[in-house]
Order: C-alpha cells, then structure tokens, then sequence
C-alpha cells in the first residue's frame, strides 16, 4: 500500500439517472475498479447496485462491499 492510498478522493458518479459525488480513498476506488473489471461491467453500474441494496451512507456502503469482496478471495 502506497501513502497515496489512503487519500480520499471525490468523483462524479450518475446513479440511476441522478448525479452524485462519492468520496472513498484511492485504495477503494482501485479495489472497486479490479472488482468491476472481474465482473465485466463498468464501475458506476458496479455503484449503482451497490447503492440499490444499501441502507446506510454510499460510501461506506462502497467500503463494506470491497472489503467483503476481498475477504471472499
């Protein structure tokens, strides 16, 4: 892990029509990336189903998912 990693990076994301910004460290928007590449499908598609089965914040949402995907491995 480089010392960029944990700097927190904001993006422009369209979830299902609508424009919002996600703010994640820059380790989470490379594990999120690998993840989506792997499942063949682009990162805002990978966020917008994430965001459909969230209940809380989209951001840790994000965090959990890739944290749970890796402990998959």
């Amino acid at each position: 892990m480089s010392e960029t990693d944990g700097i927190v990076r904001k993006r422009s994301i369209v979830i299902a029509g609508h424009s919002t910004s996600v703010s994640l460290e820059a380790a989470f928007w490379d594990a999120l990336k690998e993840i989506a590449r792997e499942r063949r499908t682009s990162v805002p598609q990978l966020i917008e189903e994430i965001d459909a089965e969230r209940e809380g914040n989209l951001s840790s949402a994000i965090r959990v998912f890739v944290l749970n995907e890796m402990r998959g491995r």
